[in-house]
């Protein structure tokens, strides 16, 4: 039980908002520790697990590469791409956005889209433009609100998607360990069936929310510009007032 004190290190270190890598590491480090091995062999099994899992460092030629693009204008054409597209609005991008990405994930197509090579540089910049064609600039408030949403489309569309893919880790791991434990013979492509009726509920559900969404923004954005149509009139009135007041005295 007391090699169990590595999550309570995770546990800590997440609440504390320290450092996500540092925390792992040093989780990882106390694990071994406690569990009767030399600092050598804690050394040696991390090296073996980086070994064995290189393609978690394809991050370091990807990103560099989407941040050249960034900055050579990608969210600027973005965004310019949008809007030729008149009747496409926020709502109905993400939507379509969303669906797209259940699709592929449902193929086992989970990296075709994602948070750094699509949201960032891609679906956020453009739902972005959407909003802005059809209401105006955008407050930061606003802003944030478009770019969760979208984030929340590619969370939901691989979440649920992936499990209808009969090879994804999940599904395997959960028939490998039933057949084994309770001597059954469950397939793959049973709990993939059983996925699909998940996977549409969560389309119409958070598809719904995202529909909902052009009609929040409308509300949110005409606010503060009827407040600053409301403003300027004022201070019109009160302008034009000490002119008329002062020709009545002359008068």
């Amino acid at each position: 039980m007391i090699v169990l004190l590595g999550v309570l290190v995770v546990i800590i270190g997440f609440a504390t908002r320290r450092n996500p890598l540092l925390v792992v590491g040093v989780a990882g480090i106390a694990t071994g520790l406690l569990g009767g091995l030399s600092p050598q062999k804690v050394i040696a099994a991390f090296g073996d697990g980086f070994a064995s899992s290189r393609a978690v460092t394809i991050f370091a030629i990807t990103l560099p590469v989407i941040g050249l693009l960034e900055r050579y204008g990608l969210q600027e054409q973005a965004r310019r791409l949008i809007t030729r597209f008149a009747g496409l609005t926020t709502g109905r991008f993400l939507a379509l956005y969303l669906l797209l990405r259940q699709v592929t994930a449902a193929l086992g197509l989970q990296s075709v889209f994602g948070h750094a090579q699509t949201v960032r540089p891609l679906a956020a910049p453009m739902a972005e433009g959407a909003t802005e064609r059809k209401n105006g600039p955008l407050t930061d408030k606003a802003r944030e609100k478009v770019r969760s949403f979208a984030a929340s489309a590619d969370n939901v569309g691989l979440f649920f998607g992936e499990d209808v893919f009969l090879a994804v880790g999940s599904i395997l791991l959960i028939t490998g360990f039933v057949n084994t434990t309770y001597h059954t013979h469950l397939e793959p492509l049973q709990l993939a069936l059983w996925a699909i009726p998940t996977a549409i509920c969560a389309l119409v559900i958070h598809g719904g929310r995202l529909l909902r969404l052009d009609r929040q923004l409308e509300r949110e954005l005409s606010a503060p510009a009827a407040k600053d149509g409301g403003a300027t009139s004022t201070k019109g009135a009160a302008k034009k007032a000490p002119k008329n007041s002062a020709r009545g005295t002359t008068k």
